[in-house]
């Protein structure tokens, strides 16, 4: 990649037992995040400010148009479980993610924490601050929340609807930044 803003301002990507990262071109991956080892980041993706991703024990799998937004921690278990997250996911502040997958179109707010196995579906919301417990599964059309997470209800057609713009507001504002910023994928 190369950073022409200032010399310091870059993320730290690093290999993890001879596995570099493979990051698509077009990503945005803001100065002080940091990417390890066997993750994979797909086209039009957004890793933003003091993100961690870490992929030393199993794999990390990012699908396209994805945004991880500042604080997000991605991690993996020891018991051979990664982490796998869908194309078009918005994935909101300071995001706890271990060991899960989320499908391609879901939706996590704010400060939630996803752990080992749980599933949030396509279509599906998880509140911020929320608690989804191992093995849980946000269903199609469903918003939980909660410490730990339940259903709350039913997602309105209209909130549906926010939750797909989300994804692609995140991608042009990582397109800003690369071309203000005069940075070019690897």
């Amino acid at each position: 990649m190369n950073y022409a803003a200032t010399p310091d301002a870059r993320p730290i990507i690093l290999p993890y037992r001879g596995v570099l990262p493979r990051i698509a071109d077009d990503v945005f991956i803001a100065p002080g995040a940091v990417v390890v080892g066997d993750v994979e980041i797909g086209a039009g993706s957004s890793v933003w400010f003091g993100c961690v991703i870490r992929g030393d024990e199993e794999s990390v799998r990012i699908g396209e148009r994805v945004n991880l937004q500042d604080g997000t921690v991605i991690h993996v278990s020891g018991r051979k479980q990664g982490t796998v997250i869908g194309d078009d996911v918005t994935v909101g502040h300071k995001v706890l993610l271990h060991a899960c997958t989320l499908e391609t179109g879901s939706y996590v707010g704010m400060g939630a924490m996803v752990m080992d196995e749980a599933v949030v579906e396509g279509g599906a919301m998880l509140a911020g601050g929320a608690l989804l417990t191992p093995r849980k599964v946000v269903r199609r059309g469903e918003l939980w929340a909660g410490r730990p997470a339940s259903l709350m209800r039913v997602i309105e057609p209209d909130e549906a609807a926010g939750l797909d713009r989300t994804a692609g507001l995140y991608a042009d504002r990582a397109q800003h930044y690369i071309n203000e910023l005069g940075w070019r994928g690897s």
